[in-house]
């Protein structure tokens, strides 16, 4: 289980690796077959770890309003009631609204002279499926940069109310030839270009789990002991890391280096190619700032990370 970080890199999105959980099942971790460092793990549910890992993040980003856009399995009052009472109420959640999810209108206003508490939720609207159909007609085109191309894409947005989340959220219908999605989001400020955007560029998360594993090899390791395995794959993020920031800072775009139809952007070997060859410059020792405390760990740790990426590379 990992976590990394949205990020426009070049014309195109890019996920960049910040951390990650083993994940042991409750029933695993009572037959006591896992151990580390010699002792058995307490259980941890994926929500909690989510939650551990978004507080270490935004410890270094204090303050920092923070979106996290996750799939449907995550999208509910589970990750976002415990999130915004560990790391704050600046945390907001874009994902995946399910089909037979029941929406809500608003509540109406506190009248002056109504007795009783005010309502928490408005009338009941239906299913999305229903609402889906129902706001079909009223659906309005928007250019979305989506997928790494400007698109005219069919939706409808609302705000309405969500009994998983016990907030209001603001409800996107995307309408395509045959079939439908809806989207949601606490962050009600954003608009509707946003929301189609941000989610679209969840795609990347899988994206980087193919850099990690495939590009990088992390899979290929042979370290079975705890600590080797949890440095190599610390190691192998923070190369994938490193070759999205690399890229970012370069004056031109990278070359695609092998043609592929409908894909006119770079791809994360181009930029690992490129990163090799500088490494094998004569001047590799100034191609790292190493003005920090300890340059001797700093340049280690950078000459593994281009061993990794140069692995599968041919220069």
């Amino acid at each position: 289980m990992s976590i990394g970080l949205l990020k426009i890199v070049k014309g195109r999105w890019a996920c960049l690796p910040l951390a990650f959980r083993f994940y042991h099942m409750e029933k695993t971790i009572a037959t006591k077959k896992v151990r580390v460092e010699g002792k058995i793990p307490s259980f941890q549910t994926k929500f909690e770890q989510a939650i551990e890992m978004l507080l270490e993040i935004s410890a270094a980003f204090p303050g920092t309003p923070l979106l996290i856009v996750t799939d449907s399995w995550f999208g509910n009052d589970g990750l976002l009631k415990p999130m915004r009472k560990t790391v704050g109420q600046h945390c907001h959640m874009l994902s995946r609204l399910r089909v037979n999810t029941t929406l809500f209108a608003l509540p109406p206003e506190h009248q002056k002279h109504q007795l009783g508490r005010s309502r928490k939720y408005g009338d009941k609207m239906g299913n999305a499926t229903t609402l889906a159909n129902k706001f079909h007609e009223r659906a309005t085109t928007y250019s979305v940069n989506l997928y790494g191309k400007q698109r005219d894409v069919l939706a409808f947005d609302n705000i309405m109310m969500l009994k998983t989340l016990k907030c209001a959220v603001r409800v996107v219908w995307i309408y395509r030839r045959s079939q439908w999605v809806a989207l949601f989001t606490t962050d009600l400020d954003l608009t509707v270009e946003q929301i189609i955007e941000y989610y679209g560029a969840r795609w990347k998360i899988e994206a980087a789990f193919k850099e990690i594993k495939q590009e990088i090899g992390s899979s290929k390791s042979q370290t079975r002991n705890y600590h080797a395995v949890t440095n190599h794959l610390n190691f192998c993020m923070m190369a994938a890391t490193v070759t999205w920031i690399y890229a970012d800072h370069l004056d031109k775009t990278p070359q695609r280096c092998y043609a592929v139809n409908n894909r006119s952007h770079f791809a994360f070997s181009d930029v690992r190619k490129l990163i090799t060859q500088a490494a094998l410059n004569k001047d590799f020792v100034s191609f790292f700032a190493l003005n920090q405390i300890n340059p001797f760990l700093i340049l280690l740790s950078m000459h593994y990370c281009v061993w990794l990426l140069k692995r599968k590379c041919k220069v």
